[in-house]
Formats: C-alpha cells, sequence, structure tokens
C-alpha cells in the first residue's frame, strides 16, 4: 500500500496551500473547509459535460457494437494508467480511506490528471511525495540518463511499440508493448473481433479485424493503411498507442487512446470539397520550394463526428476536439490522412470556454468575429496543416520526427496552429469558403490561443500556443488597450501568419535539433503581462477544459 500523508500540500505555483486536516477535528465534522472550497473551485475548473448523442439513425448491430468498443476503450485507458502512473490503485486507494471532503475532491483530481501532477498547471505536483512528474513517464527506467539511452546498443530501442527496462545485472533491454501488456491486449482484441463479426460496413469490418491483430502483435501498418480505406461507415474506432506527448523525454514512445466515434454525415458532406485542394495549398505554402516539395497523400479526408467515449491519452487533463491519423510517414505519403473534427466536444469547449474568454478579452468592437463556425475551421484545418509542409529533413538527417527528438511535438503543433490558419484564410480569399470572414478567424484564433494556453507550457501544445502568441506579440500583431482587452490588427496578422508558417516549416526541414531546442526554451514561456491576463480568468471561474459524463449508460445502452 502506497503511504501517503492525510493532508496535502498544494505546490506554491497554484497561489493555494490545502490543509483540511485540523488537530482534534474529526473528519465527520469537515463540512467545507476555506482549503476544501479552494480545491473545490480546482476541481470545477473542468466543467462537467454529458456526452449524449441521439443515436435512434444507428442498425441494430451498431448499437450492440458500441458496448463492446467502450470495454475495448476501457482496457485503452488501464494500459495508459500504467504508463504513466503505475501507483494509480495504491493511491486511490490511500484517498478512500478516510472518506473526508479533502480525500474525495483530491481523488476526482488525480482521475482528471491520470497521476498526481497537475497536467494543465506544468505538471506540478499536487502531492508533493511524488516530487516532479518523470519526463519519461513510465517507458523508461527512472533512474537512466539520456547518455545511457544513447550508448544503449539496440536496434528497437526508437520503437514506438517499446518500453525500455533493466536486467537483474541493471543493464538496459526492451520489451515490445505486445510483451508488457500481453493479457490485456489479447482481451482487447477478442473483444475487437466481437464487434468486427457485427460490422455492417465493409471497410470498418476490415480495419476492427486488422487493428484486432496489430494490438496483439505492434505491427499497426496494415490497420492504418485500412482505416485510410473506410469512406462509408457510420461508427469509427480510433484506439491503440498513438501519440508521443507523454514520452516528454525523447518523444518517442507511444501512450495508449481510445475514441468512439458517430459520423455526422450531414456536416461531413460539406467538408469533401477540401480534400481535393490539398495538393493545391501544400503548392502555396509561403516558404521556399525545396521546404514543400513532398506531395501529401491524394486520399486525405474531412469529417465531422460525435465523440461517445474518451479513454487514455485522449481523455487525460485537456481533452481532444479533432484528430489527424495516421502518424506514420509511410502512410501520409501514400494515403494521405483522415481529419476527425469532434463537433459535440468542439461547441462544448466553445460554449463553456472560449465565449467567456473571449468576452473578457476581446475588444467589444471585434466580438462580432468570434464565431463556431469560424473555430470549427481554425482547429479542422489544424488537421489538415498536419498533413502538410515537410515530413523529412532536407538535410540528410532523416524524418523531423527524429531529427528533432523531443522538440518535435511543440513545433508539428505549431507548425498545424498557424498553418491551419494560413489555409483557412487561404480559402477564404480562394471563394472556397464563404460563409465567414477572414476577420473572423483571425480574431477567434487570438481567443483560442487564450483558451488553449491556459493548459499549460509543459504540453506541445502549450508550448505551441506560446511560440506563436509570443511570434505575434513582438510583431505587434495586436495592441492590449488599457481596459485589458486585445485589438487585432488585421493587415500584421496576415503578413505574421506567413512569416511564422515560414519560420516553422524551415525549423523542421533544416532538422537542427540545437536551434530548435534554444527556440523552444526561449520562446515557449508565458510572460508576465499574459500571465496577469490568465490570472484574470481564473478569478472570474471560467473554466479551463471539460470533464465528461460518459459511458453506456449515458448513451441509453
Amino acid at each position: 500500500m502506497l503511504r501517503i500523508a492525510r493532508c496535502f500540500a498544494i505546490p506554491a505555483a497554484l497561489t493555494l496551500i490545502f490543509w483540511a486536516c485540523k488537530p482534534g477535528t474529526s473528519e465527520k465534522e469537515i463540512v467545507m473547509t476555506p482549503a476544501d472550497s479552494a480545491l473545490n473551485a480546482k476541481v470545477n475548473e473542468f466543467v462537467e459535460v454529458s456526452l449524449t448523442v441521439d443515436l435512434s439513425g444507428l442498425t441494430e448491430n451498431e448499437k450492440n457494437m458500441i458496448p463492446l468498443l467502450i470495454d475495448i476503450a476501457d482496457i485503452m485507458d488501464d494500459l495508459f494508467w500504467q504508463q504513466t502512473f503505475p501507483q494509480r490503485d495504491s493511491l486511490l486507494s490511500a484517498l478512500n480511506e478516510s472518506g473526508s471532503l479533502q480525500d474525495s475532491l483530491l481523488r476526482q483530481f488525480v482521475l482528471i490528471n491520470y497521476g498526481p501532477w497537475e497536467r494543465l498547471n506544468g505538471n506540478r505536483p499536487f502531492f508533493p511525495e511524488f516530487g516532479e512528474k518523470p519526463a519519461g513517464a513510465a517507458f523508461y527506467p527512472a533512474d537512466m540518463s539520456k547518455e545511457e539511452f544513447e550508448a544503449f546498443d539496440n536496434k528497437d530501442k526508437h520503437s514506438q511499440y517499446t518500453l525500455i527496462r533493466r536486467k537483474p545485472d541493471k543493464s538496459l533491454h526492451t520489451l515490445w508493448y505486445h510483451e508488457a501488456y500481453s493479457e490485456q491486449l489479447a482481451k482487447a482484441s477478442a473483444l475487437m473481433k466481437q464487434a468486427a463479426a457485427l460490422a455492417d460496413d465493409p471497410g470498418l469490418k476490415q480495419y476492427l479485424s486488422l487493428r484486432a491483430e496489430a494490438l496483439v502483435t505492434d505491427q499497426y501498418f496494415d490497420s492504418d493503411m485500412a482505416w485510410m480505406d473506410m469512406k462509408t461507415n457510420t461508427l469509427d474506432f480510433v484506439v491503440g498507442p498513438i501519440e508521443n506527448y507523454e514520452d516528454a523525454l525523447f518523444g518517442i514512445k507511444t501512450a495508449y487512446e481510445a475514441a468512439v466515434l458517430f459520423k455526422d454525415k450531414a456536416w461531413s458532406q460539406k467538408l469533401e470539397k477540401f480534400s481535393a485542394l490539398l495538393p493545391q495549398l501544400q503548392k502555396e505554402l509561403p516558404v521556399d520550394a525545396k521546404y514543400k516539395a513532398e506531395k501529401p497523400g491524394s486520399n486525405s479526408d474531412l469529417n465531422a463526428y460525435d465523440i461517445l467515449y474518451y479513454a487514455g491519452q485522449a481523455n487525460e487533463g485537456a481533452k481532444t476536439i479533432a484528430i489527424n491519423l495516421p502518424n506514420d510517414e509511410q502512410v501520409q505519403l501514400q494515403k494521405g490522412s483522415r481529419r476527425l473534427q469532434l463537433k459535440n466536444a468542439m461547441k462544448a469547449k466553445f460554449d463553456h470556454i472560449l465565449m467567456p474568454i473571449a468576452e473578457k478579452l476581446i475588444a467589444g468592437e471585434q466580438m462580432q468575429h468570434v464565431s463556431f463556425d469560424a473555430f470549427f475551421n481554425n482547429v479542422m484545418f489544424h488537421e489538415v496543416a498536419h498533413g502538410l509542409g515537410i515530413k523529412n529533413t532536407i538535410t540528410g538527417k532523416g524524418p523531423v520526427r527524429k531529427a528533432l527528438k523531443e522538440t518535435y511535438a511543440g513545433f508539428e503543433e505549431a507548425k498545424a496552429d498557424i498553418l491551419g490558419l494560413f489555409l483557412v484564410t487561404r480559402l477564404i480569399d480562394m471563394g472556397q469558403i464563404t460563409d465567414i470572414r477572414a476577420e473572423d478567424c483571425y480574431v477567434t484564433f487570438l481567443a483560442g490561443i487564450f483558451r488553449s494556453v491556459r493548459f499549460g507550457a509543459a504540453s506541445a501544445h502549450g508550448k505551441a500556443n506560446m511560440m506563436c502568441f509570443n511570434y505575434f506579440e513582438d510583431r505587434q500583431v495586436f495592441t492590449r488597450r488599457d481596459d485589458g482587452t486585445y485589438l487585432v490588427d488585421m493587415a500584421k496578422m496576415k503578413t505574421a501568419v506567413n512569416e511564422w508558417v515560414a519560420k516553422v516549416i524551415t525549423t523542421q526541414g533544416e532538422g537542427d535539433y540545437q536551434a530548435a531546442l534554444d527556440y523552444l526554451n526561449a520562446n515557449s514561456v508565458i510572460r508576465p503581462g499574459l500571465q496577469a491576463d490568465l490570472d484574470q480568468l481564473k478569478s472570474a471561474g471560467i473554466p479551463v477544459d471539460v470533464r465528461f459524463v460518459q459511458g453506456k449508460q449515458v448513451l441509453g445502452l
């Protein structure tokens, strides 16, 4: 059993110290202390939203598939806990012992953050006993140095799907995910085969069958290709070890996650025309020709979905609102990628978070430019942008992902942010998007930075947002007025967008790790002026993100 103190000090960085236990006071006498109230406010920074969707249009087979997919997702959720915080059960058991209000609130906070570190506050520990969050999570030995890893002679050490472990003699060895988690993955694979048997859509059936095999072999290429070939499916299922955000040591190892999705076919039809324009848009990137010589796959597609269930990496801290996959560069070059916009989750964040932020920080005369349609398009083309630009360095250093190491995720998210804004405004200029204006996208983008930078500068998305905000600030793209609101200079914004696109893609194409690291360290910080504005949002009680009430019962299954 993990031993932790019955009273918990929250780090001073939170500007709060929580001491709920008082000498001579029984836990039953504690109703709501000031400390409890403060912790309750921290929990409530994540506004509660129910993931309810009208499933009446599904077939009986599809309705029967969803509980199986949720069961698989729960297995992915457990595997993510093992990868990021293996002591989960001990900590939650310790918090269950007293039944106190504070322990109940702390338990909720642990579940939101998937561990004892506050993900949207620089991964600072809210249990001092645990210290700083390990950069390598549980993918590597806690005592392993970067130098030891670099000296480790093993062909599988750079695989996305291997753990690094120690032998009894303390030397390093690799362990494949399918070996480390064999029992749970075998169960997930069997459930996925049951789901495949129920699939009416041939493409979905093929994908689920291949993905079931991939889970127990760590060979994901064929199932990624099959996922790209799906065109007529109503349900979708993103599942497996996918993103490398959790590996802040090297940016190599992928974490388990799952998302159960229901296609909005009416919205998806609106988006179909944009896929055919991707090769042309690649040619129009505002960067030297040598950085845009790669051709994006022509099989890319855009779809709108409602999400039915989150699990694992997708559910920790800030919730995913759009998906761009596969990450495999070879699949992207052959097939392109699929961009899934999670419309119901996006709308929840816009209504509960982005609009209240805009009302506080955007100049009144520019509030007319803040709209859900602009937000939807900015997010959608963020995902499109992941598939454009450059995947392999022009300097012989191999894939950008490998050359930039742990800085890759920050620069890739920065590329997607700014290139997405470039793309949507370019399509407006071309007359391909007619229901919003470039000004709408610019002002909504700035409001979106205020929203997402609150996720903390420790995450790849947070670093990307800060680099962009600071780049804009240095070029006077906006003015912060005496009343604390921001006014966007539209002409300067357009110029800065093009220049920041060029800066990020050039950095990726050169593959200069040290230059990327130096720039990231210098420019991904929250400056005092912005921090004061973020503090105002906190004081106003505006949520930072959402937490979903979800599951079979919520869906009526």
